[in-house]
């Protein structure tokens, strides 16, 4: 069953290339916003640097934040100090002493 009338005019051109025209806007945006979430995803599971596997931490110390770069990761400690760690090795690097005011 058939809801429009009969005697109805055809679709003017300029109607119908808008209305293809517009489809393909739409196709082209949903494609986008795929391809751009893919991408953000990808690149965030490639630049992810991983974790040792084991930090040895001088005896007595606790750990309260970690953060780390290609080379080194640092530890910092509740009593106020920044430990650096070389990552190949583990080796201490350095150890800075934060002065709370």
């Amino acid at each position: 069953m058939d809801n429009a009338p009969e005697d109805q005019a055809p679709e003017p051109a300029n109607l119908r290339f808008l209305r293809r025209l517009v489809t393909v806007l739409t196709a082209t945006m949903i494609a986008g916003v795929i391809l751009i979430t893919a991408l953000i995803v990808i690149r965030y599971n490639q630049s992810a640097t991983p974790l040792p596997d084991v930090i040895t931490l001088p005896d007595g110390t606790t750990a309260t934040a970690f953060t780390q770069a290609r080379n080194w990761y640092a530890v910092v400690t509740e009593d106020d100090k920044i430990l650096i760690f070389a990552r190949d090795s583990g080796r201490l690097l350095q150890t800075v002493e934060i002065i709370s005011k």
